[in-house]
């Protein structure tokens, strides 16, 4: 990559990094983004998709298989600390999970792709919203509009901190863990404070959960039978002196390699609930948000991007563990052959949703190149 096209690109994603925007509300992101693809003229531009998802669509001379690139549009609801001259704008939002890197790094296959069209197929460039919040993807494949550029192979990426710029990471099958927050609201009935014994309180039954819940944790290795349960959130009552509580509140992320250990963790911890409210005399409800599918890589689509990668001249390393967090790109792999490679953003990079994270343009070239050659490995 030339030194003016990776300041034309870096100038893309900080200017991008300028405007965070939370899950569903990406609206100048996605109008900024269109405005940069239509300078490339793809065949088609789908706006609007699952939300304010945005599709450039490159098609070949000949019939071939549709080949999807996906990145995401949205930033975290986390104030950035940084002094940079192109920090966030925006109060209380930060792109401090790399989501600008990714979409400057998908941005720049639509230069590639409007110089020199597929050989045969299409491919579609995926501009996703709400990845964070584990919706985006189910929105946009949701869609009807989605049915026109339904896809044969998916490949995305994420950056990772840890690893050298420029280094891929991949492995084949689990990829992320499945993962969802979990609310469990309990109900009683209020009493003076002065008579608690009068009320029904969720405090006894709350100071049996959160041990339960979170002994619920099982194995250290990421494999079939891990579990993991964080306790995030527990409220009891409301902040007064006067009333005995009559209500609480207990959230926790479950996390798991396999949908099929999700279900067999949900159920555990629901039957906790259900067991310490019935010794309190309490009333329950659950209630489940972030809801993330396992992601697997499919072995067809890894040995492309392993290629993809050496032909970049990006060192790959191959990994036998998922990664413990979650993606919903693993909904595409429904309908398609899907795999996620992980791209190095430096070994002394602040941790994803940190609020000093800030992505290293010293990595687009990496991630265009493997990307760019995943394209015409298959398309020709």
């Amino acid at each position: 990559m030339t030194p003016e096209r990776l300041a034309r690109l870096s100038a893309l994603r900080r200017a991008l990094h300028q405007i965070p925007e939370v899950s569903g509300a990406e609206e100048k992101t996605a109008a900024m983004v269109a405005d940069y693809l239509r300078r490339y003229e793809p065949d088609q531009l789908l706006t609007g998709l699952g939300g304010h998802g945005i599709a450039a669509v490159y098609e070949g001379r000949a019939d071939g298989p549709t080949v999807l690139i996906r990145c995401e549009l949205d930033g975290l609801p986390i104030e950035e600390l940084s002094d940079q001259p192109y920090r966030s704008t925006h109060a209380g939002r930060g792109h401090l999970c790399g989501h600008d890197g990714h979409m400057a790094m998908v941005a720049a296959l639509a230069e590639d792709l409007s110089a020199n069209r597929p050989a045969r197929g299409r491919a579609v460039l995926l501009f996703q919203p709400a990845e964070e919040t584990g919706r985006g993807a189910a929105a946009v494949i949701a869609d009807p509009v989605f049915a026109q550029i339904a896809p044969d192979y998916a490949f995305s990426l994420h950056n990772f901190p840890g690893l050298p710029v420029g280094q891929v990471a991949l492995c084949s099958g689990p990829a992320n863990c499945a993962s969802r927050g979990m609310r469990i609201k309990l109900t009683g009935k209020t009493s003076h404070a002065a008579a608690p014994q009068d009320g029904v309180s969720p405090a006894g039954a709350i100071a049996q959960l959160l041990p339960a819940l979170a002994g619920l944790s099982s194995g250290a290795e990421l494999g079939a039978e891990f579990a993991l349960v964080t306790l995030t959130h527990a409220r009891l009552g409301e902040a007064t002196f006067g009333i005995a509580p009559g209500s609480g509140e207990v959230w926790a992320t479950l996390r798991t390699v396999t949908d099929t250990r999700m279900e067999r963790l949900i159920a555990a911890a629901t039957a906790q609930a259900e067991q310490a409210c019935a010794a309190e005399g309490l009333a329950f409800s659950t209630g489940f948000d972030d809801v993330f599918d396992a992601c697997a890589n499919h072995p067809e689509a890894v040995a492309v991007l392993r290629a993809a990668a050496t032909a970049a001249g990006c060192p790959v390393q191959m990994q036998d563990m998922p990664q413990r967090w979650s993606e919903d790109f693993g909904q595409f792999a429904k309908q398609a052959k899907t795999a996620m490679f992980w791209l190095g953003s430096g070994t002394d990079q602040p941790q994803l949703h940190n609020p000093d994270y800030d992505f290293p343009d010293a990595a687009i070239p990496a991630g265009t190149g493997v990307f760019l050659h995943t394209v015409r490995h298959l398309l020709g």
